[in-house]
């Protein structure tokens, strides 16, 4: 790309054109972003180990009825549910398309009963017979809608009857607050290079479709060459987050405050369970 690419990018993009996802597969960036995840000085990738104990409390005594069961999870990053249910007892099998997240699942699973599998959770197998099934940390609102649709219709299938399907997505309003004004600055190294370079942002809110599209283009200082990277979120309301799971064939749709199970205000991530009818 040259830079007369960014003079005559088209503005706004067409959400999903450019790019569907962050490229979390993409080996160095999927590497520098274990770091993110294992950080504890922040939630912006996974929570902290603190926050995850008290989730995991609230998903093996509320959702598994305090019952080890087999349990499906999608997005699974470097494992720290799936670890932790497993170490409950549970039978996990695990999914996500980033190598450096699996690769360290993988090697801290040590002898529990815990299968994991590179592969993005839109094309992979998901086999059937789960007791929980769950996608968590507002995953779903990255994907176009037609995906996100089938990604349910898949993860229903999973759920044996009686189970329970766990979402985490983000509120309406959170992911039409991600709109920020378009900004630059320079990093010695980062998510996006190990090397120094100029990052330029910007973000669209498309008010029809209730779209936020995150646009960056990532220029290395030492050369000049640059990437694009563009990812779009949708906003649903909650009657459209209840449509699209009782279409998948669940029931017993329930909104929950947080993912500790905690009364009060709605966070701006907040889980949703469904049962399959028995």
């Amino acid at each position: 790309m040259d830079l007369y690419s960014i003079l005559n990018r088209q503005t706004p993009p067409t959400p999903w054109a450019e790019g569907e996802k962050i490229p979390w597969n993409e080996p160095n960036f999927s590497r520098r972003m274990l770091q993110e995840h294992l950080s504890q000085n922040h939630d912006a990738a996974s929570r902290r180990q603190t926050i995850i104990d008290r989730h995991v409390d609230w998903i093996f005594g509320t959702l598994l009825k305090g019952k080890p069961g087999r349990v499906l999870d999608l997005g699974c990053g470097p494992g720290f549910y799936s670890q932790r249910l497993a170490q409950r007892g549970c039978d996990c099998v695990g999914i996500d398309f980033s190598p450096a997240s699996i690769d360290y699942a993988r090697q801290h699973a040590d002898s529990l009963p815990i299968r994991y599998i590179e592969d993005s959770i839109l094309n992979a197998e998901y086999g059937s017979g789960y007791d929980l099934v769950m996608l968590i940390y507002g995953e779903l609102n990255a994907f176009h809608p037609d995906h996100a649709r089938q990604i349910l219709q898949k993860a229903a299938a999973a759920v044996k009857p009686g189970g329970c399907l766990l979402l985490e997505v983000s509120t309406f309003d959170s992911v039409k607050q991600r709109l920020a004004p378009a900004s630059w600055s320079t990093r010695q190294n980062g998510l996006f290079s190990d090397q120094p370079y100029l990052l330029l942002s910007e973000y669209f809110w498309d008010d029809a479709l209730h779209i936020i599209t995150d646009r960056y283009f990532v220029i290395d200082i030492a050369t000049g060459a640059h990437t694009r990277i563009t990812a779009s979120h949708q906003a649903y309301t909650d009657e459209e987050y209840n449509a699209m799971l009782l279409k998948a064939g669940l029931g017993d749709v329930t909104f929950h405050a947080d993912l500790s199970g905690d009364a009060g205000e709605r966070a701006e991530i907040f889980p949703i369970t469904a049962r399959k009818p028995a």
